[in-house]
């Protein structure tokens, strides 16, 4: 009897959560704070010095020089700039959206240290002597130029420095005004040239007592206006050394992003398309969830007032994967006990119970991997390591519980009571339950015997790694400016662009790129060109002006200094080490020592493949690969944690394994029933990687390449070298020690 009352829960629960989806995405999307990657922006990364041998950089000053930064960027207008105090003495600023970043970079940089001095750089007074907030932009009521007002607090202070030079014939009746006076800084010098350092250098023919000043220069109205804004905001209590910069203009941002959604949309698709047409009525029940899923992704995400950078946007396509993978898990269990004859109710019920534990140990490893990587990583890796780990919570939270609930409406409701063709299952594949006839595990209608050429897989590996080495050794890694310090420019354009043009354009600001100008995107408009050193601010501004002229974009442009180019290698290596220790921690508590030995064996493995295919390829090597490695990590474990897992069970079935050839059948039947969902898994997310790397923005291209590679790598590792390892090495000793397993106690292999 149909049970039409859990029918009609069903379609009035999906038709609310619809509904509320489809009147609150918007305002959810239009709130997400977008990266600088994404809307364009400045991020500078400032090492914190004291201003002499006495002054000791302790979080009291680290944050009243944030008071002041904040201060002078609000005079910039920017929306929700970001100002972080990083270990041991750092200050990374972040100001998304900002239209004139070089103006923002002189704001920052600039310590506001204000000095009077006479024509041999004898200083008599300083920015402390002035009246806070007293400066003013306003304009020569003779000449009508802009000039800067300010106040003194003491009229006897002015009127004691103009006496002194005053009667000195030698100082030339002139108080110069210096902004940031460097040692070994003269008037003498600068006075010969055109663009001098100091800011004014006013005459007078009487002493002069009195609190008010006026500043005069070769000012424009915005210069007059930013140079009152920086007095106001104050002098800067440290010096401020520019360790790491990146600039992205709009129009990158905004190309990245259209070009990005368009992608990811693409992506899901295919993985909704995909899953209805292999898994029927379950594959209708995931996309439910799964559209849910990237709502509530988006929903968390924006209340936990993250930065959605482009790697974000990939790690949430990928977490559909890891949610997909979830639901395949489930799946292919349910389907595993309707071939046994079960029925409908009775497949649900087993299917769940088996699968809960593999989903839980795969999605723990993941996260182990996604935290490592949030601790690690920098700002935009941060972001893609944020959003992975809310992806993970998420798919576990939906796949598990969403995707249930709602199959079990259909389930209890009987209308699924001998429909096994709505499960993808034939009724010709569906063994007799009174059989003790033991059922041989199939994919695609095919038995395989995968352990008898575990030789071949090793021999194969072990020739690809050799390979890999010498490649490595010879050519090494085309490191970005990342590890190794240095500048980056990317350029972009409405039409399309040659190498011998770009060069001469850099020739133009006396600029030679250290390597071969690369070309990319639609029609070659993008083009990106590496230089040693850091480039100068006033450099980068030349830079942004001449392209941003040319092309009508402003390009983007990253500078990274030596010191931390080798924080970051140190951080990446750090990352897979602790990732890795992880790991073994948690799969040798949950199966047992040998199980996570092999499981890291076969993560090095797909982490090598990674670095190999870079060097053959000669593709650059940024940070955002060792995002994506460690996202590989993740799922290269999660991959070997489901075929250990179902070898633990098919050992438990068995109670006793005496012998290799025993363990040898049960390792291969274990691969063989695990082998449908690791296929469909890998499938789904390379769906959602191809469409990043097609059609993605190019920034993220080699970062795709990567998942891509390393999907491969990762689903060959778990299936053809970790459970194989893991029989090699227990079947030696198994004749002395046979693995047992009792219902009081544990056996001995993997634990459970």
């Amino acid at each position: 009897m149909v049970k039409r009352g859990r029918i009609v829960a069903f379609f009035l629960i999906v038709l609310v959560l619809g509904a509320t989806i489809g009147t609150t995405y918007s305002d959810i999307a239009s709130k997400l704070n977008l990266g600088l990657d994404l809307q364009g922006g400045f991020e500078v990364l400032y090492e914190v010095e004291p201003l002499d041998e006495t002054q000791e950089v302790t979080t009291e000053l680290l944050e009243s020089t944030v008071r002041i930064l904040n201060e002078r960027v609000n005079v910039l207008g920017v929306s929700e700039p970001s100002f972080n105090i990083e270990e041991p003495n750092r200050i990374r600023v972040q100001l998304p959206g900002i239209s004139n970043q070089n103006e923002a970079r002189e704001l920052l940089a600039t310590s506001a240290s204000l000095s009077f001095r006479d024509v041999m750089d004898k200083e008599y007074l300083d920015g402390s002597d002035i009246k806070e907030g007293s400066a003013r932009q306003a304009f020569d009521p003779n000449t009508n130029e802009p000039v800067v007002t300010v106040q003194f607090k003491d009229a006897n202070a002015f009127g004691d420095t103009t006496e002194e030079i005053f009667n000195n014939p030698e100082l030339d009746n002139r108080v110069v005004i210096w902004m940031d006076y460097e040692e070994g800084d003269s008037y003498q010098e600068e006075a010969t040239k055109p663009d001098p350092k100091f800011v004014s250098a006013p005459g007078f023919q009487q002493i002069l007592r009195t609190t008010d000043i006026q500043i005069s220069g070769d000012f424009t109205v915005e210069s007059a206006k930013r140079l009152a804004d920086i007095l106001n905001a104050g002098s800067l209590p440290v010096n401020l050394n520019e360790e790491y910069s990146t600039s992205v203009g709009a129009q990158f941002g905004q190309q990245a992003l259209d070009k990005t959604m368009f992608a990811s949309i693409l992506g899901v698709l295919l993985i909704f398309v995909y899953m209805i047409i292999y898994y029927r009525f379950p594959g209708i029940i995931a996309t439910i969830t799964l559209s849910i899923y990237i709502y509530l992704v988006l929903l968390v995400f924006q209340l936990m007032n993250g930065v959605l950078t482009l790697p974000g946007i990939a790690a949430l396509v990928l977490g559909v994967g890891m949610a997909v993978d979830a639901n395949i898990i489930t799946y292919e269990r349910i389907k595993e006990e309707l071939k046994e004859g079960k029925s409908i109710k009775a497949a649900f019920k087993a299917g769940n119970q088996h699968s809960l534990s593999t989903i839980f140990d795969a999605n723990i490893t993941t996260l182990i991997a996604a935290t490592v990587l949030f601790i690690f990583g920098t700002s935009s890796v941060k972001g893609f390591a944020t959003m992975l780990i809310v992806s993970i919570v998420l798919s576990f939270v939906t796949a598990v519980f969403g995707s249930r609930l709602f199959l079990s409406f259909w389930v209890q409701s009987n209308v699924l009571d001998k429909r096994p063709g709505w499960f993808g299952v034939k009724k010709d594949q569906i063994k007799d339950i009174a059989s003790k006839e033991e059922i041989e595990p199939t994919v695609f209608g095919r038995s395989f015997d995968l352990v008898k050429h575990r030789k071949k897989f090793f021999s194969v590996s072990i020739i690809l790694v050799i390979l890999g080495s010498i490649s490595l050794a010879i050519f090494q890694l085309n490191v970005g400016i990342d590890f190794k310090s240095g500048s980056r420019v990317e350029v972009l354009a409405d039409q399309s662009l040659t190498t011998e043009e770009i060069e001469g354009l850099f020739e133009e600001v006396e600029l030679t790129a250290s390597g071969p100008i690369v070309l990319s995107g639609d029609n070659n408009n993008i083009a990106v060109a590496k230089f040693e050193g850091e480039l100068s601010k006033d450099k980068v501004a030349e830079v942004r002006a001449l392209f941003e002229e040319e092309y009508g974009n402003a390009p983007a442009v990253s500078t990274v200094s030596p010191v931390i180019g080798k924080e970051l290698a140190q951080n990446a290596v750090l990352a897979v080490i602790y990732a890795s220790i992880g790991i073994i921690i948690y799969v040798t508590i949950r199966f047992e020592f040998y199980s996570a030995l092999t499981a890291i064996l076969a993560l090095l493995h797909d982490a090598f493949f990674i670095l190999a295919f870079f060097s053959i390829t000669r593709l650059e090597f940024d940070i955002t690969i060792i995002a994506a490695i460690l996202t590989i990590v993740g799922y290269s474990i999660n991959d070997t944690i489901v075929t250990f897992d179902r070898i633990r069970e098919n050992i438990k079935k068995k109670k006793r394994v005496k012998s290799f050839a025993e363990l040898a059948t049960i390792v291969n039947h274990s691969l063989i029933q695990t082998l449908a969902r690791s296929i469909n898994t890998v499938l789904t997310v390379i769906f959602a990687a191809v469409m990043l790397l097609v059609f993605g923005a190019s920034s993220i291209t080699n970062f795709s390449f990567a998942l891509v590679i390393g999907l491969f790598a990762g689903t060959y590792s778990s299936l053809f070298i970790a459970a194989q390892l893991w029989l090699v090495w227990r079947g030696k000793s198994i004749k002395e020690k046979p693995i047992v397993y009792t219902e009081k106690k544990s056996y001995d292999g993997p634990q459970v």
